[in-house]
Order: structure tokens, then sequence, then C-alpha cells
């Protein structure tokens, strides 16, 4: 780790059990996750870096701030139970918890994709959207899918995957699909095709608001760091 200017100048030190606690998804969007951090000033130590490492929290450069890395959907779920007390999450997640312990300040600009309604090539030529009055959906965002269906007056019975959505069509467990689509390559691979969008979709920095509220200076300045990373970036 080097010894450069950090960009927050005033966060108190902080004693081991009074550390802040960041919470980053594994997969695609961390590697957008990391020039933010470098911007921030936050330099993991390099275990973090290795994808052999069995560890979960992880120290940093700066003495007063931790970071676990943990699946996009337990983002959200340790920061609004206190576990972590910043974290970076899509929109998607926030949505589909709607936990109201986490608060969302600034939209980070990265992870975007959207969430769609998708089909098989073959079963979307013969379909009509506007007739449909029941369906049944493999998704792992059963509450955003039920409410997209309720807005347009269709029943939604969801069945709750948490991965290989694709699949779930050619194997006769659902119709249809809702999940997150980026350039649209694995539904073409798998031969479906996109029918609906339900939402666009970024990754935002969110903060538990308890925190926020008990330590606001600490809390609040790293918001602001990230604020002015953002900003510098766009």
């Amino acid at each position: 780790m080097n010894n450069r200017p950090f960009a927050v100048t005033n966060i108190a030190m902080q004693s081991n059990s009074r550390k802040l606690i960041l919470a980053v998804p594994k997969g695609r969007i961390l590697k957008e996750v990391l020039p933010l951090l470098n911007a921030c000033g936050i330099e993991p130590e390099e275990a973090f870096s290795d994808e052999d490492s069995r560890l979960l929290q992880f120290r940093t450069n700066r003495p007063e701030l931790d970071i676990i890395r943990v699946r996009a959907f337990d983002v959200a779920t340790f920061v609004a139970f206190g576990g972590a007390q910043l974290g970076v999450v899509g929109k998607d997640v926030l949505d589909e918890f709607d936990y109201p312990e986490l608060y969302a300040p600034i939209d980070l600009g990265i992870g975007g994709c959207r969430l769609s309604v998708a089909m098989t090539e073959e079963a979307a030529a013969e379909d009509d959207p506007s007739r449909w009055s029941h369906v049944r959906v493999a998704t792992k965002y059963p509450n955003l899918t039920r409410k997209h269906f309720e807005a347009r007056g269709v029943q939604a019975e969801c069945i709750k995957l948490n991965g290989a959505m694709e699949i779930a069509p050619k194997l006769g467990l659902a119709r249809r699909i809702v999940d997150l689509v980026s350039s649209g390559a694995t539904l073409k691979a798998n031969g479906m095709v996109e029918m609906e969008k339900i939402m666009d979709v970024t990754s935002r920095l969110i903060v538990n608001r308890t925190a926020l509220k008990t330590r606001p200076e600490d809390v609040g300045a790293w918001i602001e760091a990230f604020r002015k990373a953002v900003n510098e970036q766009r």
C-alpha cells in the first residue's frame, strides 16, 4: 500500500470496534467499483485481489474502514441490518427488498443494465403480451416482477431461482423469465428475446440510516468522498 494523500481528510481515527464496514458485491460490478475505491483513496489489502483467498473481510489502508465482499443481494441485507454501514448495490436489489433502513444518496453510474421480461424466440413469435392475464415467471426478483405485472392487470406466479434463468423455459419450468440484461448476449445464446423492459439499473452507494444518524461525520465524509469520485469520473 502506498502513502499517497487520501481524499477524505476529516474522518476521525476509530478503534477496531468502531470501524466502518463497506460491503461490495462479487462479480462483474466489482471490477467497476475498484476505480471508485481508488479515487476515494481506499486501497484494500493484497488478499482482496486474490481470487483464491477465502477471506470475506479485508483491511484497507484506512484503519477506520474494512471491506467485505459478498453476493450482491446480501450487500443490501448487511447494510440494512447494521452488519455494514455502507455498501454498493444495484437499484434492482434496492427495489426488490425495499428496506426502509437504507438510504441511497448517490447513483454511482456503474453496472448499467436493465431488468427485463424475456421469452424463447419460438414462444415470442406466437405470443401477444397485450393478451396476458396470468403468467408464470422464473426470476430472482419476485417482488419487482409481481409489481410490474400487477400494474398491467396481469397476475404473476413467480418461481424463485437464483441463477440459470435462461434454461427454465426450455425445461418447462416457466414460459417467461425476468432477469438482468446487459448486452443481450446470454439471451441470444439461449435462443431468447426481450419482451418488456421493467427498469433501468445502475449501482448506488447505500448507507445505513441509523449509522448516518449516530455517526454523521464519519459516514457523511465517505458519502462526500464517493460523490466527489463520481463527479470527477463523469
